[in-house]
């Protein structure tokens, strides 16, 4: 029996294993480092394109925003195309300038003006005088007559009254001060139901009692609302017309925080309105409000207005004109010299090379034909004072296109023709590559 040595097994093994074989790891480990490799890679890809990414992003903001944000670039216009599209030119001149305050206004009624008739007893509507809105009214006419329960009882105690006051007009004196007190009683609660004192002295000469009572108008003015009908049911307290005079009549406008110490109390101002056009009306300020609004920055104006005529009506629109004192030594431009697009104000400045170039100007007062700049221009500038908006249109366009060039990937350079003699093209099919010619045959 033969002893095993593993020492020489492992010998004889290792000579009898061929030379060519591979001592190199299993296909298992070679997979593995493959996916290893790959998912590297992979992370190595992904990061690139994470960490670049942002930086185009912010590139092309940028470039939008300072586009968007700019002022616009300069416009060369020549003077053949000013005089075709109608392009002129001011001065900025320095000098003195009134600070007057535009604003539009809005006609309504003078409230003080205003009546609401209004029955105080029950009753019904047995006939109307006035039957429509806007029918004008004068004083004491009548509106409308009601029919009341209240009333027909009212006028019989009334009755009663003057004839216990007449029988005990030989009685004791406390008869006669109780029958007089009882009379003079029932003549105050008609009076207290607006019944007119000649209705009342008839009912008590005639001793008859009036089924209805009529309503009169307390103004000369226009129904302005008419809530009441034929044979309809009326409470006490009921509003049924109301009356305006419109002989005077309200303006009312709304003025920026910046105009008010343009605005005085009881001064005198223009309002022009389109229905009279070149025929302003004066008039005064009445009241200035007390407060200013939080989101528009503007206070409320009422003007008076004279309206003898009744040419204005309520809820026509016009323009008020403040007359303020005038300021000097001020800059000023014409008003179509500025142009404001809602984000900035802007006008173009004429450079000595024709140029015109947009530039940011901060405003202050204004009067019918020129501005007053606080910041952005200096005296003796040329500015263009017409045509503004379609140099601004042009301008911006230029802006634009040059925002474009800058964006990543954006060329809006044209390629350069190449210096190269040009090719000569192929007579024939014959002369293209890969064609050969026919041969003659002999």
């Amino acid at each position: 029996m033969t002893d095993h040595n593993p020492t020489s097994s492992s010998r004889e093994e290792s000579q009898t294993r061929s030379p060519f074989e591979s001592t190199s790891p299993t296909a298992l480990g070679t997979a593995r480092r493959v996916a290893v490799i790959a998912v590297l890679v992979a992370v190595a890809v992904g990061a690139a394109w994470w960490f670049t990414r942002p930086a185009k992003i912010a590139t092309a903001t940028a470039v939008a925003t300072q586009t968007a944000d700019s002022n616009g670039s300069p416009v060369m216009l020549t003077a053949e195309a000013a005089n075709r599209i109608g392009v002129t030119y001011a001065t900025v001149e320095r000098g003195s300038l009134a600070a007057d305050v535009r604003t539009v206004g809005l006609v309504a009624y003078d409230e003080t003006r205003v009546k609401t008739i209004v029955p105080k007893v029950d009753g019904y509507v047995e006939q109307l005088f006035v039957a429509f809105t806007g029918q004008p009214v004068e004083v004491n006419d009548s509106l409308l007559r009601i029919y009341s329960p209240m009333l027909v009882t009212a006028q019989e105690e009334l009755l009663l009254a003057k004839q216990l006051s007449a029988n005990v007009g030989s009685g004791s004196p406390e008869a006669v001060r109780n029958a007089e007190s009882l009379l003079s009683s029932a003549r105050r609660r008609l009076s207290y139901w607006d019944v007119p004192d000649e209705d009342i002295a008839r009912v008590e000469r005639t001793g008859q009692v009036q089924k209805t009572l009529t309503l009169r108008s307390p103004l000369r003015g226009v129904v302005v609302q008419k809530n009441v009908s034929a044979g309809q049911r009326i409470m006490a307290g009921e509003a049924v017309y109301q009356i305006a005079d419109l002989r005077e009549v309200w303006l009312e406008g709304e003025v920026f925080e910046r105009d008010l110490s343009a605005v005085k109390l009881g001064e005198t101002v223009s309002a022009e309105f389109a229905v009279m056009p070149g025929r302003p009306r004066e008039g005064r300020i009445v009241y200035i409000s007390p407060t200013i609004s939080a989101e528009t920055r503007t206070t409320k104006v009422r003007v008076a207005l004279s309206n003898a005529d009744l040419v204005l009506k309520p809820g026509m629109y016009a323009t008020i004109q403040i007359r303020g004192e005038a300021r000097r030594d001020v800059l000023s431009v014409p008003r179509s010299a500025v142009l404001a697009t809602g984000t900035r104000t802007l006008v173009f400045v004429k450079s000595t090379d024709g140029t015109l170039t947009p530039r940011v100007v901060e405003l202050g007062g204004n009067t019918n034909d020129r501005v007053e700049i606080l910041r952005g221009l200096t005296s003796g500038e040329t500015v263009v004072s017409s045509a503004t908006f379609l140099i601004d249109a042009e301008s911006n366009l230029g802006s634009a296109l040059g925002g474009m060039a800058n964006m990543p990937g954006m060329d809006v350079s044209a390629p350069k023709p190449s210096a190269q003699a040009p090719t000569k093209q192929p007579d024939s099919m014959a002369d293209m590559p890969g064609m050969a010619k026919p041969t003659k045959k002999p």
